[in-house]
């Protein structure tokens, strides 16, 4: 068996609502759903929430919400790993508990049916595959403010080029790919048994402040135009 779990809880400060408002004329959750769909590669799709108001726009779309997220783990304060475990624990207690669980956030709107897939079988020979791009400026320059003055984080690196520096990757945020013994034992997810999705940054966009949803409409929209998405 082969899940996809959607984490989407109520409550968000930043952006109030933001798993359910609508973005590009679809409330947002429901771009990772029918992209989970478009995959054809999982047995079930499973919202987890505490909120009646996403189940309901979840299960009109076609996922499942088989179940309450509980309050403690409905916080700013719980993790996604743990929010994994309930689920996984919650399956082997109910029905039958999946081999494998794809993490997809319900923020997500630039999310691929075929990069799901392509993680999904690099699991043959990794524990975990998750979608990776590069930062836009070498990490190595990168500086702070301290009393009102410039300090880089690593001055050992003032004088190399940048061109001489290891190019950096980070999480994309869409989602993760593991085998469930490999979430339930905590394998560290950034670990040597981890394959890397590798994306081009300009499908990328972190969705967490007002800031982030104006980008990401204005990368939708750009993307839509050519044609795309």
């Amino acid at each position: 068996m082969t899940l996809c779990l959607i984490p989407a809880r109520g409550g968000s400060k930043r952006i109030p609502g933001k798993n359910i408002r609508d973005f590009a004329g679809k409330p947002m959750i429901v771009w990772s759903i029918e992209a989970a769909e478009q995959a054809d590669c999982f047995t079930r799709i499973i919202v987890s929430t505490d909120d009646p108001a996403i189940a309901d726009i979840a299960r009109a779309h076609g996922a499942e919400v088989p179940f309450a997220r509980p309050a403690a783990l409905s916080d700013d304060h719980a993790t996604t790993v743990d929010v994994i475990k309930h689920a996984l624990t919650w399956l082997a207690d109910t029905s039958t508990a999946p081999d494998t669980l794809c993490c997809l956030y319900a923020t997500a709107p630039f999310v691929r049916a075929d990069d799901i897939r392509a993680g999904q079988a690099l699991l043959q020979h990794a524990a975990y595959a998750i979608p990776v791009t590069t930062f836009a400026f070498p990490i190595q320059r990168a500086v702070r403010l301290v009393d009102g003055h410039l300090a880089m984080f690593d001055p050992a690196r003032y004088a190399i080029r940048s061109q001489d520096l290891d190019e950096a990757y980070h999480d994309a945020g869409q989602f993760y790919w593991g085998r469930s013994a490999a979430w339930l034992a905590d394998v560290p997810v950034f670990g040597a048994d981890t394959a890397p999705i590798i994306l081009p940054r300009w499908r990328v966009q972190d969705i967490d402040t007002p800031e982030d949803w104006a980008r990401a409409e204005l990368m939708f929209q750009a993307l839509a135009a050519r044609g795309d998405l």
